[in-house]
């Protein structure tokens, strides 16, 4: 004969319950595994956005020393041109004012060379007008001597004419006899 097995209904309701339970169980240990598993995930990205987040910060500091630095470079090249650049300009101004100088010197020697030249073309010109000064003394010298000779001349005249006057005073006081010899 064949056993039949009769439930009761507490038994039955023992035995829902008992599955509930169980089902609820095993939900909140899902659950639970869930929770965790989404906190082990969290955490594994915030370690990760950690990391990242020190390897951008790593990679910006990097950035930023390289910027620097760049910059650092660029500044010293545009100090070291601006200083290359004022020297440039100080040593072509000293160039300058040296050519300036030279042209200065050089002015002053062709002067002193006109002024050289002039002195040498007037010695000539002086030394002629000292000739022609000694000919008009020459001349005039000799108008002296000349007018002298008249001056002399003119006495020796007055004197003949004086002679002769004498001479026919003379005649008219004692006239001349007309002698006859035999």
């Amino acid at each position: 004969m064949l056993k039949t097995h009769t439930f009761s209904p507490l038994a039955q309701q023992q035995q829902q319950q008992q599955h509930q339970q169980q089902q609820e169980q095993l939900q909140q240990q899902q659950q639970q595994l869930q929770q965790q598993q989404q906190k082990q995930h969290q955490q594994k990205r915030s370690r990760t956005t950690t990391r990242r987040g020190l390897y951008t910060t790593a990679a910006a500091a990097a950035a930023a020393a390289v910027t620097a630095a760049a910059a650092a470079a660029a500044a010293t090249a545009v100090i070291r041109r601006a200083r290359s650049q004022q020297q440039q300009q100080q040593q072509q101004q000293q160039q300058q004012q040296q050519e300036q100088q030279q042209q200065k010197q050089q002015q002053k020697q062709q002067q002193q060379q006109q002024q050289q030249q002039q002195q040498q073309q007037q010695q000539p010109q002086q030394r002629q007008q000292q000739q022609q000064q000694q000919q008009q003394r020459q001349q005039q010298q000799q108008q002296q001597q000349q007018q002298q000779q008249q001056q002399q001349q003119q006495q020796q005249q007055q004197q003949q004419q004086q002679q002769q006057q004498q001479q026919q005073q003379q005649q008219h006081k004692y006239p001349e006899k007309e002698i006859c010899y035999f």
